[in-house]
C-alpha cells in the first residue's frame, strides 16, 4: 500500500453493543413536542414498581391478580402487624411481576402514626443501577 492509500483509510468504530433505549413514560402523557412522553429505563422500571403496589386485585381485566392489594388496606387500622403482612405480600408480589427486570436487594414496610412507609432498594438488571425508591401511604389511624 502507498501512503496516499493509507490515508485514505477511514477507521470504522464499532457499533454500541447496546443501542439506547426509550421507554413509555408513567402515567402516559404528552410532551412539549407533542409527542408520547419518554423516560430511561430505570425510571421505567420505578414506574412499574409503583404499578405493582398500586394496582388494586381485579383492576386489570386481562391479569386480575396483578398488584399488591395495599390500596385495600387505606381504612385499615395501621400497626406493626400489618406492616409486617405487607412486607411479605409486596415483596412477592415485586418477586412475581418483576423478577426478570430487578433484584431487591432490602425491603422496609414501617408504619407510625396513620402512614405507610415503603423503603425499597433494588439493583436494575438490565443496566445494574441501585436505586432506593420510597412510597408512602396514609390510612386509618
Amino acid at each position: 500500500m502507498t501512503k496516499q492509500t493509507i490515508d485514505q483509510m477511514v477507521t470504522l468504530s464499532a457499533p454500541d453493543a447496546q443501542p439506547a433505549r426509550t421507554d413509555v413514560a408513567f402515567p402516559f402523557r404528552v410532551d412539549g413536542r407533542g409527542r408520547t412522553a419518554a423516560t430511561d429505563y430505570d425510571t421505567h422500571v420505578r414506574d412499574m414498581i409503583e404499578l405493582v403496589l398500586f394496582t388494586q386485585a381485579g383492576e386489570r381485566v386481562m391479569r386480575p391478580d396483578f398488584g399488591c392489594g395495599l390500596l385495600d388496606l387505606v381504612f385499615e387500622p395501621n400497626s406493626p402487624e400489618l406492616a409486617a403482612s405487607l412486607q411479605i405480600s409486596i415483596q412477592a408480589a415485586l418477586q412475581l411481576w418483576l423478577g426478570d427486570v430487578m433484584d431487591i436487594s432490602s425491603l422496609e414496610v414501617d408504619s407510625e402514626d396513620g402512614t405507610l412507609q415503603i423503603t425499597l432498594t433494588y439493583i436494575v438488571r438490565a443496566t445494574g443501577t441501585q436505586a432506593i425508591a420510597i412510597f408512602l401511604q396514609g390510612g386509618a389511624g
